[in-house]
This record gives C-alpha cells, sequence and structure tokens, in this order.
C-alpha cells in the first residue's frame, strides 16, 4: 500500500459517512451484513434513547453465511438481547437479500405490526451510510432518514476487518453502486463529485476490483 492509495481511500471513506446530527426516530434500523460493529452500534443508540423500537434486517449473504449461520438478522438480534434489550422492543426480518429489500420489508413488516414510523435511524456498516440513504430514501420516501456507523476512522476500521485490500475493495464496491443503483432506480441518483470519481478510478486501477459488479451495463 502506498500513501496515495490510502488518500484515494481516504477520499472514498469520507464521501460514504453522511455525517450529521443524529436524531431522535421512532425506529431504528440495522443493516445486516458481515460487520457485528452494527450490532453493537445500534444496541448502544437504543440504550442511549435514540429510538424506541430496534428492528434489523437482513438474510445472508456467501460472505456472511459461515459466521452467521442463523442469518444476519436473527444473529445481530441475538447479540442485542443477550445486552439487555428487550424483546418487546426487538423486530426482526429475516429474508432480505439486498438493501432495497431491507427498507421495502422492513417498511412492510412494521406496518403489519401497526407502526407507522416517520423517522428512521439507519445503522450500517461506515462505508455504507451514503448508499444505504440514497436507497432508504428512495423506496421510502415517507420517513426521515438519518445514519449511524460505528465511529472510527479508516485505520481502525482496517485493523477492526483484518485485511486493508478488502477495505479499499468494499470501498471501491460501494462507490461504484451509488451510480449504477441509481441509474437502475434502486435509489436516489447522484453523481460522484470529481475527487471522489479520480480516487474511485485510482484504485480500480490498482488492483482494488474484487466487490466490483461484474455486469455493470
Amino acid at each position: 500500500m502506498t500513501d496515495n492509495e490510502m488518500n484515494a481511500a481516504r477520499v472514498l471513506w469520507d464521501y460514504h459517512q453522511m455525517g450529521g446530527e443524529l436524531k431522535h426516530s421512532d425506529v431504528g434500523i440495522g443493516l445486516g451484513s458481515h460487520d457485528l460493529g452494527v450490532a453493537q452500534t445500534a444496541t448502544k443508540l437504543f440504550f442511549e434513547g435514540y429510538f424506541p423500537v430496534l428492528l434489523f434486517t437482513g438474510a445472508n449473504s456467501p460472505t456472511t453465511k459461515d459466521r452467521f449461520p442463523d442469518g444476519e438478522a436473527v444473529s445481530f438480534a441475538r447479540y442485542a438481547l443477550e445486552r439487555g434489550v428487550p424483546d418487546t422492543a426487538l423486530i426482526v426480518e429475516p429474508n432480505a437479500s439486498n438493501t432495497s429489500e431491507n427498507f421495502t420489508m422492513s417498511r412492510d413488516l412494521l406496518h403489519e405490526k401497526g407502526i407507522f414510523p416517520s423517522s428512521v435511524v439507519v445503522v450500517c456498516k461506515p462505508y455504507m451510510q451514503r448508499r444505504a440513504y440514497l436507497t432508504c430514501a428512495k423506496v421510502w420516501p415517507e420517513v426521515t432518514v438519518t445514519c449511524a456507523s460505528e465511529p472510527m476512522t479508516l485505520e481502525e476500521y482496517i485493523l477492526s476487518i483484518g485485511s486493508q485490500d478488502l477495505v479499499f475493495s468494499m470501498l471501491v464496491g460501494d462507490t461504484q453502486r451509488i451510480e449504477i443503483y441509481g441509474a437502475r432506480g434502486f435509489a436516489i441518483e447522484e453523481s460522484l463529485p470529481s475527487e471522489v470519481r479520480s480516487a474511485f478510478s485510482f484504485l480500480v486501477g490498482k488492483g482494488y476490483t474484487s466487490r466490483l459488479l461484474a455486469d455493470s451495463a
């Protein structure tokens, strides 16, 4: 890894984190993933009073089926229960297989339970905040969305994951998805700032391509 590669990765890291003030909301939604930090952060925010209801959503993916064989949402909810979140405040949506489904299935499940939130806090991986926000705003426009993640620097996240190559590739992959998913109608369309596009292209040229979509047409 060179300084130029780290600098480019930091541009993407900063772009994907939405920032802004976390707001008290009707429901917290933890997006399933490989990263248990999502469950940890969502549980912490629940006890800090940011939302009275905590919903975890997500089935499995090839990268999580070994770590969370019972499913991402089920495993995250178990973590929250073990740390004292009451089961009356927990909802599990165990079937969503992509980010759009995370929100549409969560919305439908909440409505089935008579819960019609006007605001949600979406808890996700640090590099996924922008894509999560754009997706939720597209498929669930009735709610006000704020995003939260485990507070950490890029360097700290690399240490937590244990692979700089993987983290760089994930940053590249989510950057690609911002434009592709917007063009396909899965999320609000957003053009990449020039410095983000340059950093993305630089890291692609350096071979951080394992998380790129094979079919990007």
